[in-house]
């Protein structure tokens, strides 16, 4: 029976990578038995055990760069839990005893590969962004294989691009399974209409959530012929989102152009549409480009090393979508930029098509591959 450890967390972005690659190995060895590593902070103590697998906790946070008491008191603790890792990661691994061990991103993945590329396993890494995190880079040297979503991946050294394998990143069946008519019937939108997407991650974002109310009181003000579906998210900050729209003067309520909720089905709701407006995150893009659609990206300034901005570059540099960093984005710019795309739609036909070129349509069977090649 084939074992397989996969140590990944931090963020859905991570977690989820893994749990399809769980999926690509079972597809082959369905007997296969897997354990997932992850911290019992992450998201991944929670998505792991409701996918159905085993979790093996172990304890590691990253370092906080801004100084004050709460960081400082966190800092100590992180030291402690980094001390303590690799005699948990290798309990983990002696207890499981893994055939192949691959790691997904997240500080958990440090400590778990290379314990198990110490101790003579075969070990892979996939890096879901196009600038290579600290994790993978730290990794990279350790490991036998790399697998990469994007080919011109950043901050990665030379000396171990033969160990490298572009895999892509893999996209739920949904995506690109239903035409964009189709898409309109059922969420009763025109075939002929122009229609716009916004979105800022299942929490939602401030800034494209504030940006998308301003958007929506010009196109009422202008009677702009569009249908926009935004999702605003689940955050707690975003429960009176409609609330506020329709007493600032936009209609929301019966209003069959705009279809504002909380939560959307992003697969239907990509089919449908014309024009992405989105943060950069890796599986996103995969996602937009799976579908084949323009985009309008602003990356969350948020994140380490600013990877999405690097993600929401790869885009802009195949004709594929424009880049507006927060900090040079305000209402004007976003409404004027949205304005100038959906008044051209050759430019928007141009940019879905070369979204889609960008899409690795065997990023499966490329999985795979390297598994194989490990085992």
């Amino acid at each position: 029976m084939l074992k397989v450890l996969l140590a990944g967390g931090g963020t859905a972005g991570h977690v989820n990578p893994a749990l399809a690659i769980a999926e690509i190995i079972k597809e082959h060895h369905p007997d296969a038995k897997f354990l997932f590593a992850g911290t019992p902070f992450g998201i991944e103590a929670d998505l792991i055990p409701k996918a159905g697998y085993d979790f093996a906790p172990i304890k590691i946070r990253g370092f906080q760069r801004q100084i004050n008491l709460e960081n400082i008191v966190r800092n100590f603790q992180a030291v402690g839990y980094l001390a303590m890792s690799g005699s948990r990661a290798k309990k983990i691994i002696k207890d499981f005893s893994p055939d192949l061990v691959i790691g997904t991103g997240g500080y958990v993945s440090g400590p778990v590969v290379r314990k198990a590329a110490k101790m003579g396993i075969k070990t892979a890494i996939h890096e879901a962004n196009a600038f290579a995190g600290v994790t993978t880079k730290l990794l990279s040297k350790d490991v036998d294989r790399i697998m990469l979503t994007v080919k011109d991946t950043k901050n990665l050294d030379e000396s171990v691009m033969d160990k490298v394998t572009v895999t892509g990143l893999p996209v739920r069946k949904a995506f690109a399974s239903i035409s964009k008519n189709e898409a309109r019937k059922q969420l009763g939108i025109p075939e002929e209409a122009t229609v716009v997407l916004s979105a800022g991650g299942s929490l939602g974002a401030r800034t494209i959530n504030n940006n998308v109310a301003k958007l929506l009181k010009w196109y009422q003000e202008n009677n702009i012929d569009v249908y926009h579906i935004h999702s605003y998210g689940t955050y707690k900050d975003y429960e009176n989102y409609i609330e506020k729209l329709e007493s600032d003067g936009v209609k929301v309520k019966d209003n069959p152009r705009l279809q504002i909720s909380s939560y959307i089905n992003m697969p239907l709701c990509m089919s449908a549409c014309d024009l992405i407006v989105s943060r950069c995150g890796a599986s996103t893009l995969v996602e937009i480009e799976a579908v084949g659609r323009g985009s309008v990206l602003i990356p969350s300034p948020m994140v380490a090393e600013n990877h999405q901005y690097h993600n929401g570059m790869v885009l802009e540099r195949a004709g594929a979508g424009i880049v507006i960093e927060e900090k040079n984005l305000d209402e004007n710019k976003f409404i004027s930029e949205i304005e100038k795309l959906i008044k051209n739609p050759e430019k928007m036909a141009e940019f879905s098509q070369n979204a889609k070129k960008l899409h690795i349509a065997d990023t499966h069977d490329r999985i795979y591959g390297v598994i194989k090649s490990l085992l």
